[in-house]
C-alpha cells in the first residue's frame, strides 16, 4: 500500500486492499490479473494500491532488527562462504561484548557458524563478503511480506538488490 504521495507504507492482504478500494479510501495502481466477484460486482485484484488522502506516518529512525530482516538484507546467503544461510551470527560474539545490532549480525550457514564458534572471523579463518550495515528503511516491507512481487520493486527504490532471486 502506498501513501497518496506514492511512498510505500505497508503490506496489506488482498482482502484489505479490496475493502479500501470499495470504500473509496484507495485506488488501484497495479492489478495482478485476478478478480474478486460477488453476486452483483467484480473487482480487479489489486497488487498495489494508493491511498486517496495523505496519511502522516511517524518518523522511523531505524529499521527494527529481526531474523527475517537480516536474511532479506543479506539475500539469504552466508556472508562468509555464499551458500544458503540458515543461522544468524554475531561478527563480534556476544560472549566477547558484541552488540545485537545490524552492524554486528550477519546471515550464515551452519558449517561456517559452527566453525566460527565464539571467535572473531579472522581467528576462525573466515572473511566477511560484505560489511554488515543498517538497511534502507524500506527493507522492513520486504521482511514483513516474506516475498516481493516483482511489480512492487518500482515503488521500493533502492531495495531491488535485497529481493531474493
Amino acid at each position: 500500500m502506498l501513501n497518496a504521495t506514492f511512498e510505500p507504507l505497508c503490506v496489506v492482504s488482498a482482502r484489505r486492499a479490496v475493502v479500501l478500494v470499495l470504500k473509496e479510501k484507495a485506488e488501484i495502481v497495479e492489478r495482478n490479473g485476478a478478480e474478486f466477484r460477488s453476486e452483483r460486482a467484480a473487482v480487479p485484484a489489486p497488487s498495489v494500491i494508493r491511498l486517496v488522502h495523505f496519511v502522516r506516518v511517524p518518523f522511523r529512525s531505524r529499521v527494527p532488527l529481526s531474523r527475517r530482516g537480516v536474511f532479506a538484507r543479506d539475500g539469504h546467503r552466508c556472508q562468509y562462504c555464499g551458500r544458503a544461510a540458515e543461522n544468524l551470527d554475531h561478527v563480534l560474539p556476544r560472549s566477547r561484548g558484541g552488540p545485537h545490532s545490524w552492524e554486528n549480525v550477519v546471515a550464515s550457514c551452519r558449517p561456517c557458524n559452527a566453525r566460527k564458534e565464539d571467535r572473531l572471523p579472522q581467528e576462525a579463518g573466515l572473511r566477511l563478503r560484505h560489511a554488515p550495515v543498517t538497511p534502507h528503511a524500506h527493507l522492513w516491507l520486504i521482511a514483513t511480506a516474506g516475498t516481493v512481487d516483482p511489480v512492487w520493486t518500482r515503488y521500493l527504490p533502492g531495495v531491488a538488490a535485497a529481493v531474493p532471486a
